[in-house]
């Protein structure tokens, strides 16, 4: 298997992300809030999970048919079960969606 090749922006998206969750600069949809408390995961969950991804986590950039703007879709692994998390990034970290990857395309409108 031949491996991916890093984006040159990721490195800098991730720190920002990074950033944004160690001074708690992040919020969640209603949508993200949902499956968060379905999902038993603590704000201080959220925080650690955002800080901890990384470039083998990231999965896709996508546009958002809602505003236009990027959307960053990582899948982390969370205490053995993958999970879905997609980032806007604004003045603040806007968590879109949270939740047990179920290996579907997940490009639902925001």
């Amino acid at each position: 298997m031949i491996p991916r090749r890093t984006p040159q922006w990721l490195p800098k998206i991730l720190k920002r992300i990074h950033e944004l969750a160690a001074s708690d600069q992040y919020r969640l949809t209603f949508k993200a809030q949902r499956e968060v408390h379905v999902l038993d995961l603590a704000p201080e969950d959220v925080r650690d999970v955002l800080e901890s991804l990384s470039t083998e986590d990231f999965t896709a950039r996508l546009v958002s048919r809602a505003n236009g703007e990027w959307m960053y879709v990582f899948k982390p692994d969370v205490g053995g079960q993958i999970i879905y998390v997609k980032v806007l990034l604004r003045e603040h970290c806007l968590v879109v969606s949270f939740h047990e990857d179920e290996g579907a395309d997940h490009e639902e409108a925001e």
